[in-house]
């Protein structure tokens, strides 16, 4: 169900399997999700017209779809169908694949798209896919900052495990729509915004031309002009590979914005006014890197600007595919409010979005750690399922009423969240630049 300004309200089970070492952290067992099939029933209650829902290459076939299991995402594919709910299914999120491959390795990219055939064969009313979720994101956990297997952390590594993530995203579409020519490509991101003190601004301009590369290969953009095409020969992408991706683009057919209070960065080189673990560089200038909302003057660029950088650029249809805020029920509603209505302002300037994403319904796990460890830290979302059975949040009723009118009466929506007011400041930094945003 849409509101009359066309804003779907969509859902999204948090369901990433990525991998630490050997071991694999699953947000589906530890939210439970696994065994309750009830859990759609309650998200149909919602009225969401959508839902980001797992097929996960780890899970189900982790060692070809030859002897894939498909039960359980058999019985609730087949449950969405029977609600009237499309389904958006999602082939990686946050992985690197079975234990035989990696970011790193070509095997990723051929036996995803292996995989993603025999799921198109299997649902063959499923039309929407996101073979890769957020493959900067996981890029950069997993080959940069070394958080994730294959824990690289190196520049040259980042841009591999992109290419290899591009490939098999390209590779994928490729498989599935052999199966069904229409099916369509729904690609997530993170698309947050970097700002910096004014020495930084070289940097801030880099990381902002930056954010926008996993979108650009797979629209064939990185082309002789393109602001990175040196970096990434700098780190041993060949011109013949760039070239393969530019002459077959994967262009998404809706771009998925994911947004975090913690997207936003912010670089300052005084670090001695930040705490050690923010600490940082680039081999030419030391800098603490910071949520700009700890430290920037003018705060987070917020969902309104963020859409709009992206249809400006793109000029692709666009759904805000995870709306999260570990945080107090107030602040939560809050944050939800704040980015529906940044839908529909940037949709009432010509953008074309379609939807808002309650993300984590059920909840999700040690974010807080960026899910390296197993400490119990868990965050409620739409549902808290804590208990014998999820009971819905505050921000349930906040849903429902956008979802069935687009908007919501609720008391607490008109009071600024905290990332509104001047408590949110922890860091006493100099005014930041703006010069560098223009590489968006």
């Amino acid at each position: 169900m849409s509101d009359r300004a066309g804003i779907a309200l969509w859902a999204g089970v948090e369901c990433t399997v990525n991998r630490v070492g050997d071991q694999y952290f699953n947000q589906l067992e530890r939210t439970g999700h696994h065994g309750r099939i009830t859990d759609l029933d309650l998200l149909a209650e919602l009225g969401v017209t959508a839902v980001r829902y797992p097929v996960l290459w780890e899970r189900t076939a982790p060692d070809g779809p030859r002897s894939a299991d498909f039960s359980w995402a058999d019985e609730r594919l087949h449950r969405l169908r029977e609600l009237g709910i499309d389904v958006i299914v999602g082939l990686v999120h946050h992985g690197s694949g079975p234990p035989w491959t990696s970011l790193m390795e070509d095997s990723f990219a051929s036996g995803l798209a292996e995989f993603a055939g025999a799921v198109a064969e299997r649902y063959p009313w499923v039309s929407d896919f996101t073979p890769v979720n957020e493959p900067l994101t996981t890029a950069r956990f997993s080959a940069l900052y070394g958080h994730w297997y294959p824990h690289r952390r190196d520049s040259a590594s980042l841009m591999r495990a992109l290419l290899v993530e591009t490939r098999a995203t390209v590779a994928a579409m490729r498989a599935i729509r052999r199966v069904r020519p229409d099916a369509r490509l729904v690609q997530t991101e993170d698309f947050g915004a970097i700002a910096s003190t004014p020495r930084l601004a070289y940097q801030a301009e880099f990381e902002n031309h930056r954010r926008w590369l996993s979108l650009d290969l797979l629209y064939g953009r990185v082309d002789a002009a393109h602001p990175l095409r040196q970096h990434l020969r700098d780190c041993g992408v060949s011109d013949e590979e760039l070239a393969r991706l530019a002459a077959e683009p994967c262009p998404p057919d809706v771009i998925g914005v994911n947004y975090y209070l913690t997207s936003d960065r912010f670089l300052d080189h005084r670090v001695e006014r930040y705490p050690s673990w923010t600490h940082g560089g680039n081999g030419r200038d030391a800098y603490a890197d910071v949520e700009a909302v700890r430290a920037r003057e003018e705060g987070i660029f917020g969902h309104h600007e963020v859409l709009r950088d992206v249809w400006r650029r793109y000029a692709t249809p666009i759904a805000i595919t995870e709306v999260h805020l570990g945080c107090t029920p107030e602040e939560q509603i809050r944050w939800l409010v704040e980015a529906w209505e940044g839908a529909r302002a940037a949709r009432a300037e010509g953008a074309d979005v379609r939807a808002v994403t309650l993300w984590s319904a059920f909840g999700a796990y040690d974010w807080d750690s960026l899910v390296t460890q197993a400490r119990g830290h868990y965050e409620p979302g739409v549902f808290d399922a804590r208990g014998p059975a999820p009971r819905p949040t505050a921000l349930a009723a906040v849903a429902k009423e956008l979802a069935s009118t687009g908007r919501t009466e609720h008391p607490l929506a008109g009071a600024p969240g905290w990332w509104r007011r001047d408590e949110r400041l922890l860091y006493g930094a100099p005014r930041s630049t703006e010069a560098a945003l223009a590489a968006g």
